[in-house]
C-alpha cells in the first residue's frame, strides 16, 4: 500500500511511525487499524469532540440530505452558526468569516492585516507553522531556512521559559522586546509592518505557554507601530486548555484578528476567521470575500454539533480536571526517569520534553524510539519541537481518567523499555 500511495500521490506526502498504520475507522478516543487493533489517539485534535461522535454524525446527516450549497445564498445555519461562536468571543470580535481550513482562515488575516494597515510585515515566531500555502508557508518557519524567506518576514524568539533565551521572572518583557527589535529590522528594509501572528500557546516549539503578560505587551508593541495581532487559535481554541475556551484569554487582551480550524467541525472541513468590525470595514471598501465552500450548511451544521457536545457534556471542565489528573500522573512518572526533562501544558493541551540527562541535550532519537514503542502498545502520539525531542499530547475532548491511566501505564513501561534497551 505505501508503493501505491507514492505512485499515486507522489512522494511529498509524509506518514506517521517506521511501519505506518492503515486506520479505518475511529470511535471516541480510539482509532482501528485494518485488522482490528485499537490505538489510543494522544495526537489528533482534528476529532475534538471523539471520533464519529454520535451528535455531530447525525447533525451532518441530515443537513446533506437537505441542502449543501455556497455561501451566496441566504442560509440559518451559517448564521445560527455565526452569531453562536460570536458569542464565545469577546464583544470586540464581532465578525466571522468562515472558510475550509486553518491556512485559509490565517491567508484571509494576513490579507486583511495587509489592506487595513498598508503595510507588508509581517513578523511570527521561530519553528512556527501556520499551514500550507504558499502565503502562510513563507511565514511557518519551522519548513524553511532564514535564506530563504522574504524581506517581509522576521522571526522572533518562542517564548519558552524552559530551555529558552529567557526563563527568568522578567521573560515576559524581554521576549516582547524581540518584537520591537523585529518592527525596527523590517523599517531599515523600508517595510511598514502588517501584523505579528502567533499561537496563543506556541504548537510548534513544544507548546510553549507564553510567560504571563507575553501577548499582551505583544499586542501593546504591534498595535503602536501600526500592525495587528493575529491568534492562531487553531490548536488551543474550543476549550482544550480547560482554563479559557481560547488561548488568548490568559492574559486578558483582545486581539484584533482570532483563527480557527480543523477542531471547529470535529474532522468536517470549517474555519474561521474572526475579526473586529472597523478592521473588516476597511478592507470590504477595497475588496470582496467569497469562498465557495467555506462555512456551508452542511460544515455549520457539523461546527453547532461541536458547540452542543462541548456544552452539554461540560467538556472545558473535563478537560481542565482529567487534563490535570494526567499531567500529575507524568509529573511522577518524571520522578522515576530522567530522560524526561520537562512536563508542562494545561488541560488536554501537553508536553513531554525528553532530554539526555548526562549531556543535558535533546533526546531527539529516544523521543523517536518512544513514539514507535507507544504505537506498539496501543498508544499514538509524535514528536515536536525545533530539536523532534518533545511529545504532544493532545486527545479528544472526551478523554477519560480511564484513558488517562492507560496512556501513563504505557509511558511507564516504554521509558522502562528504553532505559534497559
Amino acid at each position: 500500500m505505501i508503493k501505491r500511495r507514492e505512485r499515486l500521490l507522489g512522494p511529498a506526502y509524509r506518514l506517521f511511525y517506521d511501519r505506518p498504520l492503515n486506520i479505518v475507522r475511529g470511535e471516541g478516543v480510539w482509532l482501528f487499524d485494518c485488522d482490528d487493533n485499537r490505538y489510543l489517539d494522544m495526537y489528533n485534535n482534528v476529532a475534538h469532540v471523539g471520533h464519529c461522535h454520535p451528535h455531530v454524525v447525525q447533525a451532518i446527516k441530515k443537513q446533506v440530505g437537505i441542502l449543501n450549497t455556497h455561501t451566496r445564498y441566504l442560509h440559518d445555519n451559517v448564521l445560527d452558526y455565526a452569531e453562536r461562536l460570536l458569542d464565545k468571543m469577546p464583544d470586540d470580535l464581532d465578525v466571522a468569516m468562515f472558510s475550509c481550513t486553518g491556512t485559509e482562515a490565517n491567508e484571509l488575516a494576513l490579507r486583511v492585516a495587509r489592506i487595513y494597515t498598508e503595510g507588508t510585515g509581517i513578523i511570527v515566531t521561530e519553528d512556527a507553522y501556520h499551514g500550507n500555502s504558499h502565503a502562510i508557508a513563507e511565514i511557518s518557519t519551522e519548513d524553511n531556512e532564514p535564506e530563504d524567506r522574504s524581506d517581509y518576514i522576521v522571526t522572533v524568539p518562542a517564548p519558552d521559559t524552559y530551555r529558552g533565551i529567557y526563563c527568568q521572572k522578567d521573560a515576559a518583557d524581554k521576549y516582547a522586546e524581540h518584537i520591537k527589535v523585529a518592527i525596527n529590522l523590517l523599517k531599515k528594509r523600508n517595510i511598514k509592518v502588517a501584523a505579528f501572528i502567533i499561537d496563543t500557546i506556541v504548537s510548534s516549539s513544544g507548546v510553549v505557554g507564553a510567560p504571563p503578560g507575553y501577548l499582551r505587551k505583544a499586542a501593546e508593541i504591534i498595535r503602536e507601530a501600526g500592525g495587528l495581532f493575529i491568534a492562531d487559535e487553531v490548536q488551543p481554541g474550543f476549550g482544550r486548555t480547560g482554563k479559557n475556551f481560547w488561548g488568548f484569554e490568559s492574559d486578558n487582551f483582545v486581539p484584533d484578528i482570532v483563527t480557527l480550524g480543523k477542531p471547529m467541525g470535529n474532522g468536517h472541513p470549517i474555519a474561521a476567521t474572526i475579526i473586529q468590525r472597523d478592521i473588516i470595514e476597511k478592507f470590504s471598501k477595497k475588496t470582496g470575500y467569497f469562498n465557495t465552500f467555506g462555512g456551508n450548511p452542511v460544515s455549520c451544521a457539523a461546527a453547532m454539533a461541536v458547540l452542543d457536545v462541548i456544552e452539554n457534556e461540560n467538556l472545558q471542565k473535563n478537560a481542565l480536571d482529567v487534563g490535570a489528573y494526567l499531567k500529575s500522573g507524568i509529573k511522577k512518572i518524571a520522578e522515576k526517569y530522567s530522560l524526561i526533562g520537562n512536563v508542562r501544558g494545561s488541560g488536554f493541551f501537553l508536553a513531554i520534553e525528553m532530554m539526555d540527562d548526562r549531556t543535558n541535550i535533546p533526546a531527539t532519537e529516544k523521543a523517536s524510539e518512544i513514539v514507535q514503542r507507544l504505537k506498539d502498545f496501543g498508544i499514538l502520539t509524535n514528536t515536536i519541537g525545533p530539536d523532534e525531542n518533545i511529545l504532544k499530547l493532545r486527545p479528544p475532548m472526551i478523554f477519560s481518567r480511564e484513558n488517562a491511566d492507560f496512556f501513563l501505564m504505557g509511558l511507564d513501561k516504554v521509558l522502562q523499555e528504553v532505559r534497559y534497551d
